[in-house]
């Protein structure tokens, strides 16, 4: 530890922690309120970061399959192989388009129970932009109509 990083620890040592005198004390003494732990973890917890993460990848999911359903109403292909295969699969394209975004939402459900929210928070981002890609395949497909 440099002599310098050593003074500066001792001076905060001897002066205490830095707190403003608007600062209302009492909320700071309460107890934090327990989280679930266990294969409880990821459950919902008011202000839990993870549960909202999942909320947000569910409403895109959501936006993903109502903007892939309107272009291919409006003539556009779809360019995921994966869903392709899945369309032609099923007896309605619609159907397969279901059944994908119904695995979508369960990686995603499996994510949160295990709090993998960096990946949670990869793929909210990532169909964010798929949703956004979407809408702009859209209008170019209904302009060239």
């Amino acid at each position: 530890m440099t002599k310098a990083f050593r003074h500066l620890l001792n001076r905060r040592a001897s002066t205490g922690p830095a707190v403003p005198s608007d600062f209302d004390t009492s909320l700071a003494t309460e107890p934090p309120v327990p989280l679930p732990s266990g294969p409880l973890r990821g459950l919902a917890v008011p202000g839990n970061p993870m549960t909202a993460l999942l909320l947000n990848y569910s409403y895109l999911q959501v936006l993903d399959l109502l903007t892939t359903s309107a272009f291919l109403l409006a003539g556009v292909r779809e360019a995921n192989p994966l869903v392709v295969i899945a369309m032609k699969l099923a007896p309605n394209a619609i159907v397969g388009l279901a059944v994908v975004k119904t695995m979508a939402l369960v990686l995603g459900l499996i994510c949160w129970w295990t709090s993998k929210s960096r990946l949670l928070k990869g793929a909210t981002v990532f169909y964010a932009v798929l949703v956004a890609y979407n809408l702009v395949c859209l209008i170019f497909g209904l302009a060239v109509r």
